[in-house]
């Protein structure tokens, strides 16, 4: 690749300061500006380590702020927008904040990406826009989306902003649909980390309904690699499924993290389900395995093993997230 600047919205959170680790480390020469709201998701632990690098910039700021997305947008080559509200349970207690920033900082990032000639917008997606899929079934990125939540209502409405920059005005949009991701640096109230913690701190663990609710799950360093593989040669206009290749239930990931940390099934709260829980993600990712030749690297036993090391290693991180949330 040659050198660009990169502007990568929400950086600091849980994929966005993973994928900003794996492009310095494998592409040096480019120059990155990491702008984030710093929300209660947007920690800047995640990358302290490497805050001071000569070519990493981070800018506060937020995307439904015209005039600073202006200011970090006229210099930029590609942007990767991953900046979103994206917890389910909080889109479901109000759903105002995630329209706001993930519809409307979208068009935000959209209209100064058009306005500076960007080269490359990737519109970082979910698999929750298809919605429920029955068992034996897989979601293609032809298909409708039919979400039923309102976080990935808001996401169904960025993605289709995007696409209407590209068809009305040629803006180079490709978007990500990504199946759930896990791994080091995410935030404590989603599944896998939430479950891990209370654990770890011996508290029980909040199983929605029967837990027979199945996801698609993949490592975030194999999503970042799909990223990157989409940001060097993915074409403009198209949608790319990333899937883990790896469905599991909720019970079953409950019963492995028990397992992993020598716990048994008594540590398992059952707690009233979500509201429109959709019972089954599950995504055909040929499309991205057959024309960009990416596929997941990292297996599930492997991944969660190395995802349990790190929350054990790095208590400090988590300790602090859980007390403020």
């Amino acid at each position: 690749m040659h050198e660009k600047n990169i502007l990568i919205t929400g950086g600091m959170g849980f994929i966005g300061s993973n994928f900003i680790r794996l492009m310095l480390e494998q592409y040096p020469g480019n120059e990155y500006v990491n702008f984030d709201k710093l929300t209660y998701a947007g920690n800047p632990d995640n990358l302290k380590d490497i805050e001071n690098q000569d070519n990493y910039q981070f800018v506060k700021g937020d995307i439904c702020d015209n005039n600073i997305v202006d200011s970090v947008m006229k210099n930029t080559d590609i942007v990767v927008h991953f900046a979103a509200e994206s917890h389910v349970d909080r889109s479901i207690d109000g759903a105002n904040e995630f329209i706001q920033t993930n519809v409307f900082g979208t068009n935000i990032l959209l209209h100064s990406a058009l306005k500076y000639n960007v080269e490359k917008f990737i519109m970082i997606s979910t698999d929750e826009v298809y919605g429920d899929i029955p068992p034996g079934s897989l979601s293609k990125e032809t298909d409708r989306l039919i979400p039923r939540n309102p976080y990935a209502a808001s996401k169904a409405g960025a993605e289709l902003l995007a696409y209407s920059y590209y068809e009305t005005h040629g803006l180079p949009v490709i978007i990500t649909r990504s199946s759930n991701n896990y791994g080091q640096y995410q935030f404590p109230e989603k599944l896998i980390p939430l479950f891990i913690t209370n654990l770890l701190q011996g508290k029980k663990v909040p199983l929605y309904g029967t837990g027979l609710n199945i996801r698609d799950w993949i490592h975030v360093e194999d999503n970042c690699r799909a990223i990157a593989r989409v940001l060097q040669e993915g074409r403009s206009g198209e949608v790319y499924n990333i899937g883990g290749d790896n469905e599991r239930s909720n019970i079953d990931i409950t019963n492995a993290l028990l397992f992993a940390l020598g716990k048994d099934d008594s540590m398992i709260e059952y707690v009233e389900d979500r509201k429109g829980h959709d019972r089954r993600y599950g995504m055909d990712s040929s499309k991205i395995k057959g024309d960009l030749g990416w596929k997941p690297e990292i297996d599930f036993s492997e991944g969660i093993n190395k995802t349990i090391e790190w929350y054990i290693e790095n208590p400090e991180w988590w300790r602090k997230l859980k007390k403020q949330n």
